[in-house]
């Protein structure tokens, strides 16, 4: 009895005193009854319960958790979201990332900015604002000074970059008319017409640029090549003459190598002459031998034929030995100088092609206007296109043989077509300006 009421004091907590008597009276009718287990095991109970009374509060359910799982669930949040700790990201709400209200607590907070690191990157600011400060200024004097150094060049060394001046020009030009001539010879080759169809200026370039083409091509090859092109550049401007065309030569060189061909020109005259007078016996039955023979006779004296005289036996040349192709070898050769194309081996093809060409300038020069309507530098290239030296004749001059020229030009058909290439000598043997080409001071006649 004692020892129930000793266990009973001890699972009370001392609590005994406020319990009620009908309570009391009860229990202690049960341990007389001699129920001594469960005796002890109600007071237990009921001191387990005076217990959960006097604290108030009731322990959780225990809940079973898989840490292995829950860890894995944590990593792969971090994952997902983002997160660095060196580079803190605002990672994302747990119900966003679809993670439960338990597990909230394992993704962790914004990191805040220490004010260290934002001293640090101030000062990385400002070196990196120096040094593209200092990139710039560099850059600035660098480009400055490459763009100014053609006249440091010019300065230090005045001979070469004249040299080099002419040539970057040279190639400019020669460029720009070889697309032009590439776009007219599509003009030539696509039209009805051919050649008919292109202006004066269009039939200039599209004789003249094939030479140029093939006189210069090895000199841009030689330079272009590495190591050669050091010692060919050189070469290439000491001879201008041989391996460059008018778009490289200066105002000087462009007036002394002209000056230099058409004198070689103009020292076939005198040759060409002759197998005219050789061949004169040879058409003495034909019907304008008379009249041809006293054309012949003019320029010996120091005169020229008009141009209704020179029509007038224009029939001459169709046929017989003063056709193109019964003309001889030798008298071919004197037009081909005379004209001044290149000597290749078919001779009588090139004057064919050379006479058209020529004949229908003057046929374009008839369709613009005239020749009055030409420009200086047109007048000067035509008349030395046509074997007349043009230094020192004044423009009144030069329209006036070339007006001779273009009358006696359209009134001629294909097949006097030598007509066409002796009006040189029919027009231009006895000329004042070509014969003091040819002789100089001298005036004795031939």
């Amino acid at each position: 009895m004692a020892l129930s009421f000793r266990l009973t004091r001890l699972a009370g907590g001392g609590r005994w005193s406020t319990c009620c008597s009908l309570q009391n009276g009860h229990r202690l009718a049960l341990l007389g009854s001699g129920r001594r287990v469960q005796c002890i095991q109600m007071f237990k109970n009921y001191a387990t319960q005076a217990q959960e009374k006097t604290t108030g509060s009731a322990s959780p359910p225990q809940i079973k958790r898989n840490v292995a799982a829950e860890i894995t669930s944590v990593g792969k949040a971090i994952y997902e979201t983002g997160w660095d700790e060196k580079k803190p990201k605002k990672p994302a709400q747990p119900q966003e990332a679809g993670l439960g209200p338990n597990l909230s607590k394992y993704i962790p907070d914004e990191p805040e900015q220490p004010k260290k690191d934002k001293e640090l990157d101030t000062q990385k600011t400002k070196r990196e604002q120096m040094r593209d400060d200092m990139q710039d200024y560099i850059f600035t004097r660098y480009f400055n000074y490459v763009k100014n150094y053609d006249k440091v060049l010019e300065k230090n060394f005045p001979k070469a970059m004249q040299l080099y001046r002419v040539f970057f020009d040279g190639v400019t030009m020669f460029f720009a008319d070889m697309k032009r001539f590439l776009k007219i010879s599509r003009i030539a080759n696509n039209s009805p017409q051919g050649v008919r169809a292109l202006n004066r200026q269009e039939l200039e370039l599209y004789m003249q640029m094939p030479r140029d083409m093939m006189k210069v091509a090895p000199a841009l090859i030689g330079c272009s090549l590495p190591m050669v092109g050091y010692a060919f550049f050189p070469l290439v401007f000491y001879y201008p003459r041989s391996f460059l065309t008018p778009h490289f030569w200066t105002l000087q060189q462009r007036a002394e190598f002209l000056d230099y061909y058409i004198k070689h020109r103009l020292q076939c005259n005198k040759s060409v002459f002759r197998c005219l007078q050789s061949k004169l016996k040879s058409l003495a039955g034909h019907p304008h031998h008379t009249e041809f023979e006293c054309i012949l006779g003019q320029l010996g004296s120091g005169t020229h034929p008009t141009p209704e005289a020179l029509i007038a036996v224009k029939d001459i040349f169709a046929e017989g030995p003063y056709s193109l192709l019964g003309m001889p070898r030798k008298h071919v050769k004197c037009l081909i100088k005379m004209h001044g194309l290149p000597n290749s081996i078919f001779k009588r093809h090139r004057l064919h092609e050379h006479a058209f060409l020529v004949h229908y300038m003057d046929l374009a020069i008839t369709r613009e206007g005239g020749v009055h309507n030409l420009s200086s530098e047109a007048l000067r290239y035509s008349c030395y296109l046509r074997g007349l030296n043009p230094a020192n004749l004044s423009n009144e001059q030069m329209i006036e043989w070339l007006r001779n020229w273009v009358k006696v030009s359209t009134s001629i058909q294909g097949e006097h077509i030598t007509l066409f290439l002796h009006l040189p000598i029919l027009l231009g043997y006895n000329h004042p300006n070509n014969w003091k080409t040819i002789y100089g001071h001298k005036t004795d006649g031939v």
